[in-house]
């Protein structure tokens, strides 16, 4: 299959995520579609931001509340996951410091990658459950963060860091903008200075390294703060700014290098090679939840990133999940350069370390493609089922790569 112009937005007929918002208005345009509704795709930020608007909108929590008030699974199920796991306990102190530093010595960013899962699940169980002590904790954290955190810094790694935990810490922000106690002014300029410029600097000037040198990983949790900074600032800039790399970036995190071959009706269904297939299914089922985030949240801002060029992110998840699930996939040598030189390198097979490793990503997958969109995303959700109800940071061990992902998307996706 061929790969459509950079400038082509959606499949024949396709209507876009926004147009759908400003014709009718959510729900009303959805049910319109029926009737033959057009609307034209538009690049530019939101005129008005939604907020709540990253992984979360209001309809998801609304539904959450519902579902377990009635004692419904899978949601009851994935809220038990949630109140179930220390992080979200309002009885958490934040560890706030000045200087964060991941990669060479004295590496300490585990104090913000634990205090992050702590904000984001304590908002999420005042939110749904609507527990006061929950909201003091969430907002506790946030701002001694917002008021003491000024350096983020290590190795090549201070990029990760600045990615992963920007838009992480941006998502527990966006559910608590409108508690009294929580300083949403300190948090929004502390994110602009010292998260953003980290992101920008990456996604610029790639730590002077060879355009393919870093993996797609590295763009795309840039990216993702780039996104989330710019929609709790109502920052129409930096949004514009994630979407366009998105779509156009040179690194390996746009969605033509982060899939770059496809293959068509394999037994069936449509795939996609991800970029670093070749490396491990560790990194690769990582870039499902970054990838991930960036779609959902462009989603609820009106942006379907996810049927971005023929939906060429479901064929990637399809293909992932295949192979996390011990089936065979089609492999198509992958060449890049490395270092500062382009170092030729290559890769001739999927990459077997870490297969079938579980991680808190598929939910939000399955319950676009499958539930929202309809359509047959076979290996997807025989991933999200597999791993059901998913937890969150704490719930898949102490490292960072089970943090990578804020998780619970069982609780706040199932449809």
């Amino acid at each position: 299959m061929s790969r459509t112009s950079p400038h082509t937005h959606h499949e024949s007929g396709q209507v876009s995520r926004r147009g759908l918002l400003k014709t009718a208005g959510g729900l009303t345009a959805a049910l319109a579609l029926g009737a033959g509704a057009t609307a034209t795709t538009a690049d530019a930020a939101p005129g008005t931001f939604t907020h709540p608007g990253m992984l979360h909108n209001a309809g998801d929590i609304n539904r959450a509340k519902v579902r377990i008030a009635a004692g419904d699974d899978p949601w009851l199920s994935g809220w038990n996951r949630l109140t179930a796991n220390s992080h979200s306990q309002s009885t958490w102190n934040p560890r706030a410091t000045a200087t964060i530093i991941r990669g060479g010595t004295g590496q300490n960013y585990g104090l913000l990658y634990n205090d992050i899962a702590a904000a984001y699940q304590n908002a999420l169980r005042w939110k749904v459950g609507g527990t006061e002590a929950n909201a003091q904790c969430a907002a506790r954290i946030l701002n001694a963060w917002a008021t003491t955190l000024t350096t983020v810094t290590g190795n090549a790694d201070r990029f990760l860091a600045a990615g992963l935990y920007g838009w992480q810490f941006a998502n527990a922000a966006e559910l608590m903008r409108d508690y009294s106690a929580f300083d949403l002014g300190a948090f929004q300029e502390m994110m602009v200075k010292v998260f953003y410029p980290l992101n920008n600097q990456f996604l610029t000037g790639h730590n002077d390294a060879c355009i393919t040198n870093y993996w797609a990983n590295w763009d795309l949790c840039n990216m993702a703060s780039v996104l989330a900074i710019g929609i709790l600032n109502n920052d129409g800039a930096k949004y514009d700014q994630a979407v366009n790399y998105f779509k156009n970036g040179a690194g390996n995190g746009s969605i033509k290098n982060a899939v770059p071959f496809l293959y068509s009706n394999v037994e069936g269904y449509d795939l996609g090679q991800w970029q670093e297939s070749g490396r491990d299914q560790g990194h690769t089922v990582m870039g499902m939840g970054q990838m991930g985030a960036l779609c959902e949240m462009a989603w609820n801002q009106g942006e379907d990133l996810y049927s971005y060029d023929g939906r060429r992110f479901m064929k990637a998840a399809q293909y992932v999940a295949k192979y996390n699930l011990t089936m065979d996939v089609p492999f198509t040598t992958y060449n890049w350069g490395s270092g500062q030189n382009c170092s030729p390198q290559s890769q001739t097979v999927p990459g077997a370390g870490s297969r079938g490793q579980v991680r808190p990503v598929w939910a939000m997958l399955h319950y676009h493609y499958g539930r929202r969109l309809l359509l047959d995303d076979k290996y997807i959700s025989q991933m999200c089922f597999s791993v059901a109800p998913e937890g969150g940071g704490g719930d898949y061990g102490t490292d960072s790569g089970g943090f990578d992902q804020l998780g619970f998307g069982t609780l706040m996706y199932a449809k």
